[in-house]
């Protein structure tokens, strides 16, 4: 790096993602470093000791003449301030003096950097952003300057620095950082990884769970237990005398080598692809077809266009603001999806499910909170798609289902294969998902139509860790919801029908106990189509539900569905609703062998003769209740807390008629307008003309500029 023991070495680091102003901080923190140049004469001004250098990744030739031009100009001598690369992170950090942090962009998290140079005693400047203040204390173990006064940096500097060196004032605070760094996001992670492990690892409804991430003493989550890894500075000796360690740090040598290369090809691919000429490049491709596509609309608003009918007007009209006002979700890999028949999504909440999530064609993310989505990646934003999964209470209740109800909202404008597909993080994470042979198998059967409007599922309900007693399909609902399954289902049934059902739970619909299986863990694939009719079903169900269990689980906790305090109350029930609805709409159930791809149909469809309620599953009934509950809510505007309208869309007939009667009466109003000028036009009064021009004979060349009139 160009430096020497007795140099004063000043690091700059920053945020790890580039943006427009980095270059306007880089040099105003420049200029108030150069106040401490004076702190050491020189003879031969290139032989100062302080030394500045810049971490920074992705640094273009015009951004380090421009940097160097600057730092020239506040008085540093060439080569007194460089770039260092983000490898030599760890080697800056070890030789620095002082480090300041002269980012100024808001971070969701506090910058790992800082907690190094913290750690290495090293004293740290940072702006006062929220979450800078919100772990460090100013004076006490690091110094901050105000973020809106950069300004300010230089007094923060003078403060820092005194005769050259470390003040006595700035030891002490680098000194106290360390200590503070040790424990500096304890809690946030113990609290972070307990609330991964509520939502990975799932116990039984009659087990009594441990404590919440919330629940946690802070004496527990305040400080690490460094007392524990004592004894672990000894592990690497003690494991040289154990039998076959050899053949394990072999092992362990060969896949740490191999993930230095992964990193040094990813980095390589990194700064190809995020450097500021590619980007600039980008912005010019993309302004050049904007410019293209504007010509193109502008000529064939030009050309003659046939006319249509006004529902055929009004369907184009709709369907050209759609694509104005679409999110643009999707990036290159909707072109990979064109042609296929199915796509697979994958909902997820949280960044502790990305380990889990498949990317490839067949996939797709939908995140169920705008937050935690993966970089990179064309993951869909459940919550902008359905603004109810906002709702902390109904995303941890819903769970897959929100992701159902966002798809279903409006599906063509994102959705346009003819299959639809679910398949749990959690199934990956057990290792339960698809194989390659697997997915193959299902998209022949599904290209080839091998089983019509089938459900195809692959995770089975008897080798489920929670069936241990190969329970029927209702006795498991009930070990898994507190005994209270039928019963809520029962009531929910009732709501939602209208109808009085006996308190006998023998009406429930009936699930034979025939020696096959049930679908769990929602993995499974549908046509588009039924997907859109089990939805229908799914929404008035969870209504029913929900105002069954709102009032008792949102104010105390507790649901009947569960013998402990559960967030997640009747998740369980809405995991198993999708068999109840496909065996008794008439599907083919087929099992698919996640490994082999083998294909199972499950409850034959001709030993279902009289044991299907297919007159309260059909579409026509389903539609027609559908229709019933949008006209309430259309007309009677209830005001009462209802769920139905939030999970989806509210359309009936009447709302057809609304809007064409509204593009009739608008089509009216234009006309009238149109009329309305015509007829001012012709009452306008008119002006009398004062003369007119005569334009001079050829022979009188000389008087061109006279004027003549004629009065008339």
């Amino acid at each position: 790096m160009g430096l020497s023991p007795s140099d004063f070495v000043i690091s700059i680091v920053g945020s790890q993602f580039s943006y427009g102003g980095l270059l306007m901080e880089e040099a105003l923190v420049l200029q108030a470093v150069g106040s401490l140049l004076q702190q050491y004469p020189s003879e031969n001004s290139t032989q100062l000791e302080l030394k500045v250098r810049i971490l920074a990744e992705n640094v273009t030739e015009k951004h380090r003449m421009a940097l160097e031009a600057v730092s020239l100009n506040v008085g540093f001598p060439r080569g007194a301030v460089e770039h260092v690369a983000s490898e030599d992170k760890d080697n800056l950090l070890g030789i620095s003096d002082l480090v300041i942090y002269g980012s100024c962009l808001n971070e969701q998290s506090f910058p790992s950097v800082l907690v190094q140079a913290m750690c290495l005693e090293k004293l740290v400047i940072a702006p006062d952003l929220e979450i800078i203040r919100k772990y460090i204390d100013d004076g006490m173990n690091a110094l901050l300057f105000p973020s809106k006064n950069i300004g300010k940096l230089t007094q923060v500097l003078l403060q820092a620095v005194s005769n050259g060196k470390i003040s006595v004032l700035g030891q002490k605070i680098a000194s106290a950082g360390k200590v503070h760094a040790k424990n500096l996001m304890a809690s946030e992670t113990i609290e972070g990884y307990a609330v991964l492990l509520e939502n990975v690892i799932k116990f039984p409804a009659e087990v009594l769970t441990p404590l919440t991430a919330g629940e946690i003493p802070v004496a527990l989550k305040q400080e690490w237990k460094w007392h524990l890894f004592e004894d672990v500075k000894h592990l690497y000796h003690m494991n040289g005398t154990l039998a076959g360690y050899n053949v394990l740090q072999k092992l362990e040598e060969k896949w740490r080598s191999n993930q230095m290369e992964d990193h040094h090809s990813n980095a390589s691919k990194i700064d190809d692809t995020f450097s500021l000429m590619a980007w600039e490049e980008e912005r010019a491709d993309e302004i050049a077809n904007i410019k293209k596509r504007l010509e193109e609309e502008e000529l064939k608003e030009r050309s003659e266009q046939p006319h249509g009918t006004w529902e055929e007007v009004y369907r184009n009209v709709k369907r050209v603001e759609r694509m104005k006002n679409d999110l643009h979700e999707r990036d290159d890999k909707e072109l990979e999806r064109t042609g296929q028949p199915l796509s697979i999504y994958e909902p997820f909440f949280g960044e502790g499910t990305w380990p889990f999530l498949h990317r490839s064609s067949l996939y797709r993310g939908i995140g169920l909170s705008s937050k935690g989505r993966r970089p990179g990646a064309d993951d869909i934003d459940a919550s902008s798609r359905l603004p109810l999964l906002n709702n902390g209470y109904y995303r941890d209740i819903l769970g897959e289902f929100g992701a159902f109800f966002a798809l279903a909202n409006r599906i063509d404008r994102i959705h346009k294969n003819s299959w639809i597909g679910f398949q749990s993080w959690r199934v990956t994470a057990r290792k339960a998902n698809l194989s390659k042979k697997a997915e193959t198998a299902l998209l022949e059967a599904i290209q080839t139509q091998k089983h019509g409007d089938a459900f195809y599922f692959w995770v089975r309900m008897d080798q489920d860790e929670r069936n241990l007693a190969s329970q029927d399909f209702w006795s498991f609902c009930d070990a898994i919801n507190a005994g209270n399954c039928r019963s809520a289902v029962l009531k929910a049934f009732q709501r939602m029908y209208g109808v009085q059902l006996d308190d006998d739970l023998h009406t429930l619909p009936l699930m034979p106990n025939d020696g096959d299986t049930w679908s769990v863990m929602q993995s499974w694939v549908l046509p588009t189509r039924s997907f859109l009719e089990f939805v229908m079903f799914s929404r008035m169900f969870v209504d029913a539900l929900d105002a069954q269990m709102y009032d008792k689980h949102h104010e105390t906790g507790y649901c009947i569905l569960s013998l402990h305090r559960d967030q997640h109350c009747y998740s369980r029930v809405l995991e198993l609703i999708v068999n109840v609805w496909a065996f008794h709409s008439s599907r083919r159930m087929v099992y698919v062998d996640p490994e082999t791809g083998a294909m199972q149909e499950q409850h034959l469809l001709n030993g279902r003769r009289g044991q299907m309620s297919i007159q309260w599953f059909s579409l026509a009934t389903l539609k027609s209740m559908d229709e019933d509950l949008a006209e309430e809510f259309d007309e009677d505007h209830p005001d009462r807390r209802w769920l139905w309208p939030k999970t989806g869309e509210v359309f009936w007939q009447g709302v057809y008629e609304r809007e064409r009667n509204m593009r009739q009466q608008e089509k009216e109003r234009r006309k009238q307008q149109s009329k309305d000028k015509i007829q001012r036009i012709k009452k306008r009064a008119r002006q009398k003309t004062l003369g007119r021009y005569i334009k001079p004979p050829p022979e009188d060349a000389g008087s061109l500029n006279d004027t003549r009139t004629v009065d008339r």
